[in-house]
């Protein structure tokens, strides 16, 4: 039996890097350390594995189940015919119990009518006289001396050999999950069942693996497309072991080529976050994977992307950049939702009063956030915070403080909202301000208050 050892891979990443493995992929289980009284667990945890693949192996030994063979439906010395090898013909006649195959020097074959009731319409409308076939013999000179004939089997033989070839070139193949037990997922190769061992899934599908029972944690997953690597094969045993884990570095490089080639600026994509970082967030869009940046996670302020995003979460995102030679994709999340600076535009206005909190102190100024939009933040430059001169923002402010400021700037196209703590009181805007209590109460101001304070002052004075 052969058996499979990597080549460690120095930029294959921790998700890809596949186990040692000594003998079989099966003692290459990851198991943790017990004492000795926790040995039977380590037993248990082997049998489950090796009672997994004999599930399969069990499986694929029914469907293939043949007649044994006599001594003399080995070969045929008057024909060349010899049983276990595969030869091409065509299709001489067909009926509804046995489809004839000729395959030349007036030899006959026939395909036993007990295959042909496992094929589909399909299969069978496609077996017309002269059609060419693959056939694999059963056995060389049957009851009535017409060698016995299987295209089930010539196929299954050839997709062993094409499983060989993975093997020895590490080629990844591509297929979709067929089914699972309690130990991993049914993959086929071909005609081909193959097992990956949940040892071999990968990091992201294992992710999804929740659940108390197989079709729980596997259930959901049949149907879905895979790469798979074989690390080991035995087709004496009809043993054919799939990994994963070894798969996805090729393939997802493969994906992100095939990404970056047809991703366009604009595009709306639903994708999983995969891993965070304090720069940003990446997110796997199938197979490749783009970087929504800190300061495109929201429009309101965020510190850490964990604060609103955790791995494994589906979110929707925009992509807003492509860069196939560095093979980088940018993402945004924030720009899927409302701008608020459409609010900003809607709903305030220069002299406006509002509340704001304190968030950052720089040399030149004080960061504030408004409180009804916390998404929105302002500057009040420090020539803006008292009347006198200040030399540092601290002396008049500290982080933290919520203060009513005054609206002296807004630029809608720069998205700058500058604020002002020395002008709350101004008397510039006292008329502002009065119409702006007025409506907040609900009172129409009368026409004598609508006159300035200069101007009522002579009357006051009479």
């Amino acid at each position: 039996m052969e058996s499979y050892k990597p080549n460690p891979d120095p930029d294959m990443g921790a998700e890809e890097t596949m186990p040692e493995v000594e003998q079989t992929l099966s003692e290459a289980l990851p198991v943790p350390e017990l004492a000795d009284e926790a040995q039977p667990e380590l037993s248990s945890e082997r049998d489950s594995f090796e009672d997994a693949v004999a599930a399969v192996d069990r499986d694929e030994d029914e469907e293939d189940e043949q007649p044994e063979e006599s001594a003399e439906g080995q070969a045929d010395e008057t024909t060349g015919i010899q049983r276990g090898k595969i030869v091409e013909g065509t299709v001489h006649s067909t009926s509804p119990t046995e489809v004839l195959v000729d395959l030349g020097e007036g030899v006959i074959g026939v395909i036993a009518s007990r295959e042909l009731d496992r094929m589909d319409r399909e299969a069978l409308e496609a077996l017309k006289p002269g059609s060419p076939v693959s056939a694999y013999v059963l056995k060389a000179k049957g009851s009535d001396g017409r060698p016995v004939l299987s295209l089930a089997r010539a196929e299954e033989e050839r997709n062993w050999s094409l499983a060989e070839q993975h093997y020895q070139t590490k080629q990844a193949y591509y297929s979709k999950i067929a089914g699972y037990n309690k130990g991993g997922l049914i993959v086929r190769f071909g005609t081909v069942r193959g097992f990956v061992p949940a040892s071999q899934v990968s990091r992201d599908r294992l992710q999804r693996a929740v659940g108390n029972s197989p079709e729980e944690r596997w259930g959901r997953m049949v149907g879905e497309d895979i790469a798979v690597k074989v690390v080991e094969i035995d087709r004496a045993r009809n043993r054919l072991i799939l990994s994963e884990r070894a798969a996805m570095r090729e393939w997802r490089e493969m994906q992100k080529s095939r990404l970056l080639e047809t991703l366009r600026e604009g595009e709306v994509r639903k994708g999983r976050v995969i891993s965070i970082a304090d720069f940003g967030a990446f997110v796997d869009l199938g197979g490749a994977d783009g970087l929504v940046h800190l300061t495109e996670l929201s429009w309101k302020h965020i510190t850490h992307p964990r604060e609103v995003l955790e791995v494994g979460q589906e979110v929707e995102v925009e992509v807003i950049s492509v860069d196939p030679q560095r093979k980088r994709i940018g993402l945004s999340m924030k720009r899927l939702e409302r701008d608020p600076w459409q609010e900003v535009i809607a709903h305030y206005s220069v002299g406006q009063l509002v509340q704001a909190t304190v968030t950052k102190l720089t040399k030149f100024g004080a960061f504030a956030r408004l409180v009804d939009r916390p998404e929105i933040e302002g500057l009040i430059h420090i020539s803006e915070l008292a009347d006198y001169r200040v030399s540092h923002p601290r002396e008049v402010v500290l982080v933290g403080d919520v203060l009513t400021l005054r609206i002296v700037k807004i630029d809608a196209n720069e998205r700058r909202l500058g604020l002002s703590l020395r002008q709350v009181d101004s008397a510039k805007y006292m008329d502002q301000d009065w119409q702006a209590l007025a409506a907040e109460i609900g009172e129409e101001p009368l026409a004598g208050q609508e006159e300035s304070p200069d101007e009522a002052a002579p009357d006051q004075a009479e």
